[in-house]
């Protein structure tokens, strides 16, 4: 039984030892790690240049053509993040930074050294970067602004409507692509705006419709609309015969037609007969035709969906 528990006891002792050992070995690894990390390394990174402020119908040729090889020297916690990938992006405004030739862009390395130090920040030094110039080949494209239509599928909650219309963004876009596709187009229509039982403010982003080839400035636009609650009203209007010769007298009926309209609550009781006008025009009788067609021809901006009951004023001659 003695010799059992001693076998227990240095078992329990050399699995101690073991972990005590293990977790020895993990500092160690640890303290190793950050003092390697604490050192001055030269790394070799590759540059990709991007662009600002480049014009929409302008197109580079080779992107590949689009970078630098720089070295640096760093810490080597700095140059971690370049163990999974040796590329870093740098911003250059190609009005400022560039200048423009026929067909190329120039950026003169040396000169503008300083904007690459500054984009790749205080831990790291710049050693040296190559090639000394860079030349990024391009190709420029038709373009063109055209009008939007807006394209809308909406279903509205019962007795709301939009009242002053929709409005968007933008009133026209910029479209780039080949002179022969863009000559053709003269608008350009947004998705459909699809929306169901509308009984609230409508303030939705909706992309444009997309053609094969061409590019469109911007992508997409905001669409608003105020939406308020809309009853129907009615008036008695008096009709108006115009462009009666001065020497024929008629005789017509009836004198007056109920025109029925659709408001928003906020302006129902603002609408009188005046603000109408309906007219029949002596012009437009055919030979042995004995009625006038009446119209329409004033009404409030903000009503909506105007119309007559009555199709026909008769008229006899005297």
């Amino acid at each position: 039984m003695v010799s059992k528990k001693k076998v227990d006891i240095k078992n329990y002792l050399k699995k101690r030892n073991v972990k005590r050992f293990s977790i020895f070995i993990a500092i160690s690894f640890i303290f190793l790690i950050f003092s390697k990390l604490s050192n001055d390394y030269k790394q070799t990174i590759a540059l990709k240049v991007n662009l600002d402020n480049l014009e929409d119908e302008i197109m580079l040729q080779n992107d590949s053509l689009n970078k630098l090889e720089a070295i640096v020297e760093a810490k080597g916690f700095a140059l971690v993040p370049f163990i999974f990938n040796k590329t870093k992006a740098v911003d250059l405004d190609v009005k400022t930074h560039l200048s423009t030739e026929r067909e190329h862009f120039v950026f003169n390395v040396q000169n503008h050294r300083f904007i690459i130090e500054d984009q790749l920040g205080s831990s790291y030094k710049l050693l040296s970067v190559k090639p000394d110039t860079l030349i990024l080949p391009y190709s420029k494209r038709a373009a063109k602004y055209v009008p939007v239509i807006l394209n809308t599928d909406i279903d509205f909650a019962t007795g709301y409507d939009v009242k002053d219309g929709f409005s968007l963004d933008i009133d026209s876009v910029k479209i780039v692509g080949s002179s022969i596709k863009i000559d053709s187009i003269i608008s350009i229509s947004t998705e459909a705006l699809s929306l169901n039982d509308v009984n609230t403010n409508i303030e939705e982003d909706i992309d444009f419709i997309s053609t094969k080839g061409i590019e469109i400035f911007p992508k997409s636009t905001t669409v608003r609309a105020h939406v308020k609650r809309f009853t129907e009203g009615q008036k008695q209007v008096p009709v108006q015969i115009r462009n009666k010769p001065a020497n024929t007298n008629i005789n017509y009926f009836p004198k007056s037609v109920t025109v029925s309209y659709y408001v928003d609550l906020d302006n129902y009781n603002l609408i009188e007969a005046k603000d109408f006008t309906v007219e029949c025009d002596y012009g437009d009788i055919k030979k042995n035709q004995t009625y006038f067609v009446p119209k329409i021809t004033k009404q409030p901006e903000f009503v909506k969906r105007v119309g007559m009951k009555q199709k026909r004023i008769d008229f006899i001659k005297l």
